[in-house]
């Protein structure tokens, strides 16, 4: 191991990276041909940033049986890996912001929004599978619930990749797709990250009091899961599962949200239980994709994912994950006595878009896998949902006959008494 500084000062390498263990200055390398963000790895993982020329030095002087032995024994690159160079974004929500707020907007994940629809679509779907136990809510309602529902995705998926970034800052800079973030580019202190996590969670809590009161008996624990599910990566090869866990609590939170008690309406409970556990099995799927564009990576930088627990049939998996999905997503939809849109055009659409993409879904291809996941959420939430709200429309309609058919003929008995 070895510890390194700045390129002004001093540092220190011992023994057991190969190198010989003597204090020697940085200060006769020009400084042209320093750079901070230069990785090297020691026999355990990357253990700290130098600049270039240093490092060209310290390779220099190292004992090429040793150093080639030990990363080949730990499953490292023999050479470190230089990360591509930043670029501010030229076009773009970011490339109108002030430049210091860009790093902030990278953190949050402002410039990508597939992962908040993602966070977004379970509270839509308990939304509206609410609306359908309970018809006479008012088309308005719905639509300022989930009006709210994406203004907190977006917050707290931002407050989410922040914690996550923060956990991954000695991480990210070994990952190429990943080596840019603003934590691992130093473009931003973990202080100050920790500071604007703080913001958008009382962010979160502005909307979450937006909501019946209830609603913060259900809300406030899902951050145990946001704070642990970067933990999870680092002692299980299923981290999927945890973030599923913490991204479909959604499916959890609309049936409150509605003034529906998930504690008084048994009903509701187990229709919200089993639609939770169908949005976790489809976080684990699209997640399983997109940890195949960093399966290379994870694997030399030693963090787990199921995408490399289970490469081999990764197609299999998913198709499993697909159908426990739409399974438990239709015995919710019996638990509240659903009708054919339900079934028809969300747990139909549902097998059709999620076939489609795990057969077509080429997961040697980083670009492919990326616009499966960028693009596969609107095409599987979007059917679902819409099914969803067909059904509920449905109900309304035949509430509102219902309603229209009795008032009539109560008029009529009011006018036969008065003949």
């Amino acid at each position: 191991m070895f510890t390194g500084c700045r390129a002004s000062k001093s540092f220190c390498v011992s023994k057991n990276f190969g190198l010989w263990g003597r204090h020697r200055s940085l200060h006769n390398f020009p400084i042209a041909n320093r750079r901070k963000h230069f990785i090297l790895y020691s026999s355990r993982e990357k253990v700290s940033l130098l600049p270039e020329a240093s490092q060209q030095y310290l390779l220099s002087q190292a004992p090429p049986s040793r150093q080639s032995s030990s990363n080949q024994h730990n499953g490292l690159p023999s050479k470190p890996i230089t990360p591509p160079i930043y670029s501010p974004p030229q076009n773009g929500l970011l490339s109108l912001l002030p430049a210091s707020w860009v790093p902030y907007a990278e953190l949050a994940r402002l410039d990508k929004p597939s992962g908040a629809a993602y966070l977004f679509f379970p509270c839509l779907f308990s939304t509206l599978m609410a609306a359908i136990h309970s018809p006479e809510l008012s088309f308005s309602t719905i639509t300022g619930t989930s009006a709210l529902f994406v203004v907190g995705a977006i917050i707290m998926r931002g407050a989410g990749c922040t914690i996550n970034d923060l956990w991954d800052r000695n991480l990210d800079p070994l990952v190429s797709r990943t080596a840019l973030r603003p934590l691992a580019r130093r473009a931003i202190t973990p202080r100050a990250a920790v500071v604007f996590t703080g913001v958008q969670l009382l962010g979160g809590l502005a909307v979450l009091l937006q909501f019946p009161h209830l609603c913060l008996f259900y809300g406030i624990p899902s951050l145990v899961l946001v704070a642990t599910y970067p933990l999870a990566k680092r002692i299980t090869h299923y981290p999927q599962v945890v973030l599923g866990l913490t991204f479909s609590w959604g499916a959890i939170m609309g049936f409150p949200a509605l003034g529906v008690s998930l504690m008084a309406d048994v009903v509701a409970a187990k229709a919200a239980a089993l639609l939770y556990v169908s949005c976790v099995s489809w976080t684990v799927l699209y997640d399983m994709i997109y940890a195949h564009m960093d399966v290379r990576d994870d694997r030399q930088a030693g963090i787990k994912s199921i995408a490399l627990r289970h490469e081999a049939e990764t197609k299999t998996v998913l198709s499993g994950l697909a159908v426990v999905q739409v399974g438990l997503l239709a015995a919710a939809g019996a638990m509240l006595d659903a009708g054919p849109a339900f079934y028809l055009l969300s747990c139909g659409s549902a097998v059709v878009t999620l076939g489609t993409m795990i057969r077509r879904v080429d997961l040697k291809s980083v670009s492919d896998c990326w616009w499966w996941f960028r693009y596969g959420v609107w095409f599987t939430g979007g059917s679902i949902s819409f099914g969803m709200l067909g059904e509920y429309l449905g109900r309304r309609y035949e509430l509102h006959a219902q309603g229209t058919g009795r008032t009539e003929h109560i008029a009529r008995d009011e006018q036969v008494s008065l003949q």
